[in-house]
């Protein structure tokens, strides 16, 4: 499945790729004005108009035998086992489960600050979430969102090389420009006073009287 969703992602089969692309997008932007039960209702309608024909067709072939008994259009998508195994099923089972685990943990520790600037984050995240949800809807994230998740990979895997070299002369101009400020931050810098060294000078010792006889 995680490879079939790269080779969506990465447009490996255009073809395929821009159905499920149009039909997502379509399919999100018709929820703007019809529910969900009513879209899904309309779209198992219209595929059953393709498929309907062309299964009556088929058999007539059957009937005036131009065809051999038994054969049908879309056998293929029938007879394609999608069922999990035992064991698939507890390892997807685990997967979901720790995932809910690790996410309620991870909202607990940033809800009762567990870090300080963990918790700073959350909150700018929820407030830029508020001042979204004020201009824009859910639905409209989520058709960005996909739009995004199609265009955005392919168009870093194609201009890698470019980027690349964009980024390196980004980061030597900013280091640069961080070097020209500490050269000038230590030329301005007041140089510290110096206070001159006092010599000592040595005193002459006591001269001592000596006595006469």
């Amino acid at each position: 499945m995680a490879i079939k969703v790269m080779d969506l992602i990465y447009w490996r089969d255009v073809g395929k790729t821009g159905l499920v692309v149009t039909g997502l997008v379509i399919g999100l932007a018709s929820l703007f004005q019809l529910s969900f039960v009513t879209m899904l209702s309309y779209l198992c309608i219209s595929i059953m108009c393709l498929t309907f024909p062309l299964r009556l067709y088929y058999k007539l072939l059957e009937l005036i035998q131009k065809i051999p008994e038994g054969v049908h259009p879309f056998q293929s998508y029938i007879g394609d086992d999608s069922s999990l195994t035992d064991e698939e099923t507890v390892l997807v089972v685990e997967e979901v489960v720790l995932m809910i685990a690790f996410a309620i943990t991870e909202i607990k520790r940033l809800l009762f600050i567990d870090s300080i600037m963990d918790s700073i984050k959350f909150v700018v995240l929820l407030y830029v979430l508020t001042y979204m949800g004020i201009t824009t809807n859910g639905l409209t994230l989520v058709i960005v969102g996909v739009i995004c998740v199609f265009s955005l990979p392919l168009f870093y895997k194609r201009m890698q090389g470019r980027m690349k070299r964009i980024s390196k002369a980004v980061s030597v101009l900013l280091r640069k420009i961080k070097n020209m400020f500490k050269m000038l931050y230590s030329k301005l810098r007041p140089s510290p006073v110096t206070t001159p060294a006092t010599t000592l000078t040595p005193t002459p010792a006591p001269k001592h009287k000596h006595k006469s006889k």
